[in-house]
């Protein structure tokens, strides 16, 4: 995954190592060399993380986290402090500052890269959920939902699992001091059973369990369809922080690094609460702002409206991110014959079923729509039009492998999609231009024999043009 990371350090050696250490990771490296430049930088530039050093003349890394969350603009850019500050009382203010992470130096460079690919995949979510805000304002269908409540009692259900008795012991004491319903437990397979019947606002495991390893356990619980979302904090012993890399890849959210200090747990559980209900206000208010003006009924998908809309957005953003955008244009073949053959009814449970199984493999900032009786659009932000192909191809695989059960005598429906892919390209593109360009690739692909996905010409040779059979 690349990113645009903002590096500020008033030592230019510092800036200098780790301008080469992300560059040599594909990460976009942008610099400033005090905080004023740092702010400046950051509305004028628009980067995906900001790693912060914090011992920096005139204003320290702790009044620019400030003045970055205090700013509308760069509020929701998550902020990495790395400095050589080692003291538990350093990082518990960084992240009362509003940093999303306090890294000691030296830093482990596998951790650091793992922690802002992290960070930046919850950004774009969340950037996601921000644009389509803005897309239903358009419309004047909901109110702007603010970030945080400064007076706000942020407090909520916490799942600890813990094998120690002693320590998950403590653990609850301090977060109930705090007023958070806590349950603790020391088990794995306790926990999972409990997080498939109730909900909770965050999850606190070891990384090492009695029944399996805190890892494991952050797999299964991510499979939970109730639990993509629930924040994870995972504590490790200092000399097990490489295992945060693949922790990371797993969906952790945060980490405590043994032995916890009562006052960082209390900070980092504040931080995975308020990006929590935010995230809540955000998903609740849209969703009841938009279920009856821009979905369509059948799928429960947005509807052409809103797809005119929200590409007006993401192009928008594209554009001034300077990243690219794509687009699948999806059509059932020969959709008509199951309306005619088995009825309406039956073609109904079809399309539903397709729009299943598209949200539920696309990711989660990606936009799915259908535009007419058979046919889809997905809006892919940040995504370069090879990655389209991929997800396309797999899309395709996914759709035809697997029949259709909706309740026919003849059993499950063997159903197959073209795909046509457009991506922007210039600055003149516009909603109707790249809609057309989709088109005109899955005309393509239903002219070519249907069951297969049409690329642009211009990604490589003849032979990932049509891709399928």
């Amino acid at each position: 995954m690349s990113a645009r990371v903002l590096v500020v350090d008033d030592l230019p050696a510092n800036v200098k190592v780790l301008e080469a250490k992300l560059s040599a990771e594909y990460f976009t490296v942008i610099t400033a060399m005090s905080g004023a430049e740092a702010l400046e930088r950051a509305v004028r530039e628009s980067p995906d993380i900001i790693l912060l050093d914090v011992m920096m003349p005139e204003m320290d890394g702790f009044q620019v986290c400030q003045h970055l969350k205090a700013n509308p603009v760069t509020a929701h850019i998550p902020v990495v402090m790395v400095t050589a500050l080692s003291d538990v009382s350093d990082r518990v203010t960084g992240l009362e500052s509003g940093a999303d992470d306090f890294l000691t130096k030296p830093v482990n460079d596998l951790t650091l890269f793992a922690r802002i690919r992290s960070l930046v995949r919850m950004k774009r979510a969340m950037d996601e959920w921000r644009m389509r805000e803005e897309t239903c304002d358009r419309f004047g269908l909901m109110p702007s939902v603010r970030a945080t409540d400064s007076e706000e009692k942020l407090v909520g259900r916490v799942l600890i699992v813990e094998p120690d008795e002693l320590v998950g012991e403590r653990l609850r004491n301090a977060l109930e001091e705090e007023g958070h319903d806590v349950t603790s437990l020391r088990r794995a397979e306790e926990a999972l059973s409990l997080l498939v019947k109730e909900r909770f606002d965050l999850v606190l495991t070891s990384l090492y369990l009695d029944d399996g390893d805190g890892l494991r356990f952050c797999s299964q619980l991510r499979a939970i369809e109730e639990c993509r979302t629930v924040p994870v904090l995972l504590v490790v012993e200092a000399e097990e922080i490489g295992g945060l890399v693949k922790g990371f890849e797993l969906g952790v959210d945060d980490y405590l690094i043994r032995p916890v200090d009562i006052n960082e747990l209390k900070a980092r559980t504040r931080t995975q609460l308020r990006q929590k209900r935010y995230r809540e206000r955000l998903q609740e208010s849209y969703q009841r702002s938009l279920s009856l003006a821009l979905t369509d009924d059948l799928t429960g998908l947005y509807n052409s409206r809103y797809l005119t809309a929200h590409l007006q957005t993401a192009i928008a953003t594209s554009r001034a991110k300077r990243k690219p955008l794509s687009l699948l244009m999806i059509d059932i073949d020969f959709f008509k014959s199951v309306n005619d053959s088995y009825g309406h009814a039956v073609g109904d449970k079809v399309l539903s079923a397709m729009a299943r199984r598209l949200v539920y493999h696309l990711r989660e900032f990606d936009m799915a729509a259908r535009v007419g009786g058979e046919e889809f659009v997905v809006v892919m932000p940040e995504s370069e039009p090879d990655i389209a192909l991929r997800v396309a191809e797999r899309l395709r695989k996914i759709i035809g492998d697997t029949p259709f059960d909706v309740d026919v005598t003849d059993g499950p429906l063997q159903i197959t999609i073209s795909v046509g892919i457009a991506y922007t390209r210039s600055a003149a593109d516009t909603p109707e231009t790249l809609l057309a360009r989709a088109d005109e690739a899955l005309y393509m692909a239903k002219r070519g024999g249907r069951n297969r996905v049409v690329a642009p010409p211009e990604l490589g040779d003849t032979r990932r043009i049509l891709i399928g059979s």
